[in-house]
């Protein structure tokens, strides 16, 4: 039974390597997401800095430990087994529930996980003891440090609401005084702003970087005999005012002398620093159990004592983390960062809904959103009926965006938000963060860096009536999902601690097994994914200004769409024939993911249009009449494959025979149709499209044929209501199918025969 201990930690830290992957995928939004939204500095130099920032800060977090001994519970309360069985538990929710939010593209706070974490394995032990001694239940807070937990949860809610607003109220000034032409301002303007913002990041390194090294207790004649970290929280405001006169002096002599781009410097250096920050704050949640363990198991091998005998009261003496693990642990983040796809998942988020720039919007706006909205834009026409029109003006020409003419195939490759923001994003997290240090107040990074974000986009009016309630309904969504986090934690861990008790070494090894088939699931599930946003059958949007250049590029997209129609329409006849449910779902997927394509490339006419000149407006009508046949084509599949699913869903009587082979037979039919169609518009034989416009009367004599038998059916032999709604739902949704697919032939086939008949091109037209 003893051995069982070895495997645990053997486990564990298997679990921490994993562990540190999924942290890291999820806690890159906090340092990347200002460097690179704002394109100030390439990619592979803001990997470079972040890389060297978590490094240091790894190496640097031997002090953060302590949280996963005795932050949460009181170790002297439990035996080592126990222990035992609680770091296990918490390891297992931990690396499934960061893996969970990484594969949604969401992030979640790690901190928030892992001592929720915790809390609930803690609270589930102490349950189980309390009630095989018969004890109280109400003697739980004896095993539990309430008061740390008391200020986590005061910390969370403090980290979201303060980080959003002082991040909105710095952004607005800050852009009131620079508005969006600060590089034009006078070189002291960007002097002055640096060293505030490199005063506050510096003071914020020297906070979360040497508070964390075993330096930072010791004294020195120099500084009046106190330690570092005394020194740094008693003498903020002379260090800080010390680091602004030195970096404004420094900043103004850069900006002059070696012409260096202050904003760029301020952006390399914050993002470094956050870096520092996540790895030596956050290093804890990813391997702090497992050494804990480790530690744990150290002292109780040495003592001799059987397991379920020895306190674990050693856990609340101080104990130095071996400086090779955090080496170790800072290298695996190093690559995670680097090779994580999920990393640059969650990253999207957080740029989407801070973006200055429109973008697809994933979320959908709900009624909170729209109630949050409808009450901002209230107050601000208070605002506006008070203010005199003079300052209106001059606040709005401050937060005028500038124009850049750039083609619109180039729309997507602009920065998500200038280097000002970017700034002042960095440099309020920091100064946020150091705050709460100082203070011992515990909070997210997750929380701050991302509210402070989202409290900066509000400010800059990247929230404008086109995106406000997407981005709100997206903020709500990431919020929730903190709070989730927590219960969710809480929860899992306390059931997982519960399973593991009472199962012992056999609960252990099939959670473990569970745990790897769901991380293997959700590695296949994120690449499929993955691969389907590549799919060469995917849709491009039109980039061309001419009628010709249009059809040219809209053949691909004809074609593909043609050949998922096909693929789509027989897919529901022939899970209608077997009543294959799966085969219905995943078709009735399929059928929505091409109607979101092409509301996608609806969304894009605004700017095909603007990218228009004066000679080819013409191809807007052609473009947009295309457009409209493809919607058509897309809602018909989108309603074959609802309604068939849903029939076979709700277990109604099968179709008959007679039924399922006229189907067929239009299935056939159809399959032709398109197989020739996309032929052509893969050949760019267009000629070709004639022939299959004379099948055209066919077809439809066919489906007008097979709703007379079936009206003949109703009267005579049919005895189900369901079976002729379906049927008659789905000759007439192929009747508009096809309709709309031959209307946008004879479009294609209309201009392309045009094009080729010059001597008639000068003439009037018909019309």
């Amino acid at each position: 039974m003893d051995n069982i201990y070895f495997v645990m930690i053997i486990a564990l830290a298997v679990l921490a390597v994993a562990d540190l992957v999924v942290g890291v995928s999820n806690d890159a939004v906090n340092f990347l997401n200002s460097a690179i939204g704002s394109k100030a500095i390439s990619f592979r130099t803001i990997m470079i800095v972040a890389s060297l920032g978590i490094a240091f800060g790894a190496i640097f977090s031997s002090g953060m430990m302590e949280v996963a001994r005795k932050g949460i519970f009181n170790p002297g309360e439990f035996y080592f087994n126990e222990i035992m069985f609680i770091f296990m538990a918490v390891m297992i929710t931990d690396i499934l529930l960061l893996d969970f939010f990484n594969t949604l593209g969401m992030p979640t706070s790690t901190t928030v996980s892992i001592v929720f974490e915790l809390l609930g394995a803690a609270v589930a032990m102490a349950l189980i003891k309390i009630g095989a001694d018969g004890g109280n239940f109400g003697d739980v807070v004896n095993y539990i440090n309430t008061t740390k937990a008391g200020e986590i949860i005061f910390g969370i809610l403090l980290s979201v609401f303060v980080a959003f607003s002082i991040g909105a109220l710095v952004q607005w000034i800050s852009r009131l005084l620079l508005s969006y032409h600060f590089e034009r301002k006078a070189k002291w303007v960007g002097a002055l702003f640096g060293g505030v913002a490199l005063s506050a990041i510096t003071y914020f390194i020297l906070m979360k970087g040497i508070k964390g090294t075993a330096y930072a207790g010791q004294s020195f004649e120099i500084i009046g005999g106190s330690t570092i970290k005394s020194f740094l929280e008693a003498e903020w405001v002379a260090i800080a005012g010390v680091n602004f006169v030195i970096w404004s002096i420094l900043a103004y002599i850069l900006m002059n002398i070696a012409k260096v781009n202050i904003y760029k410097l301020i952006i390399g250096v914050g993002t470094f620093a956050l870096a520092l920050a996540f790895a030596g704050n956050d290093l804890v949640n990813f391997v702090g159990v497992p050494i804990a363990a480790w530690q744990s198991y150290e002292a109780w091998e040495a003592s001799g004592v059987a397991a379920t005998e020895f306190s674990m009261a050693v856990l609340d003496k101080k104990v130095p983390t071996p400086t090779l693990l955090l080496f170790i642990a800072g290298i695996i983040m190093v690559a995670t960062l680097w090779f994580s796809s999920k990393a640059k998942a969650v990253v999207k988020t957080s740029l989407d809904l801070s973006s200055q720039e429109a973008t697809k919007e994933r979320f959908q706006p709900n009624f909170l959103s729209r109630g949050l909205v409808r009450s901002a834009s209230a107050v601000s026409s208070a605002i506006s009926a008070v203010l005199p029109q003079s300052w209106q003006a001059k606040i709005d020409e401050q937060f005028t965006t500038p124009t850049i003419e750039l083609s619109r195939n180039k729309v997507h490759e602009l920065p998500a938000f200038d280097m000002v923001r970017a700034a002042v994003n960095l440099m309020v997290a920091g100064i946020l963060i150091s705050i709460a240090t100082s203070y011992k107040l515990p909070l997210s990074t997750t929380y701050v860096t991302f509210m402070v974000a989202m409290g900066t986009s509000l400010a800059d009016r990247a929230w404008g009536a086109e995106s406000a309630v997407y981005r709100v309904a997206g903020v709500l969504n990431v919020i929730g999902g903190w709070f989730g986090t927590a219960i969710i934690a809480f929860v899992a861990a306390g059931t997982i601690l519960a399973l593991i008790s009472f199962g012992k070494g056999a609960a252990i090894a099939i959670l473990l097994f569970v745990a790897i088939l769901l991380l293997a699931r959700n590695y296949i599930s994120h690449n499929k994914k993955s691969k389907e946003i590549r799919a060469e059958d995917s849709l491009n949007n039109a980039e061309s200004s001419s009628i010709q250049g249009v059809i040219e590029e809209s053949a691909s997209n004809i074609s593909n769409v043609l050949k998922r129609t096909n693929k789509i329409y027989t897919n529901s006849i022939n899970g209608l024939a077997v009543q294959n449910l799966d085969l219905l779902k995943k078709n009735k997927k399929q059928g929505a993911k091409l109607s979101n394509e092409i509301d996608a490339m609806r969304d894009h006419i605004f700017y095909f249009i603007k990218n228009l000149d004066e000679a080819s407006v013409g191809a807007s009508n052609f473009y947009i009449t295309a457009l409209g046949n493809l919607t058509d084509i897309a809602q018909s599949l989108e309603y074959i494959g609802k309604v068939s699913h849903k029939h076979v869903n709700n277990n109604h009587k099968k179709l008959k025979y007679n039924q399922i082979k006229e189907l067929k037979q239009i299935d056939e039919k159809l399959e032709e149709i398109f197989n020739l169609t996309q032929t052509a518009f893969d050949n760019r034989s267009f000629e070709d499209i004639g022939g299959v416009l004379n099948k055209k009367h066919e077809l439809f004599d066919l489906i007008s044929e097979k709703i007379q038998t079936q009206v003949a059916r109703t009267r005579t032999e049919e005895s189900s209501p369901k079976n002729t709604t379906l049927y008659f739902s789905l000759l007439l949704e192929t009747k508009d199918l096809m309709t709309a697919t031959m209307t946008l032939l004879e479009q294609y086939y209309n201009e392309h025969d045009s094009s080729i008949a010059p001597a008639t091109i000068d003439e009037p037209s018909a019309e």
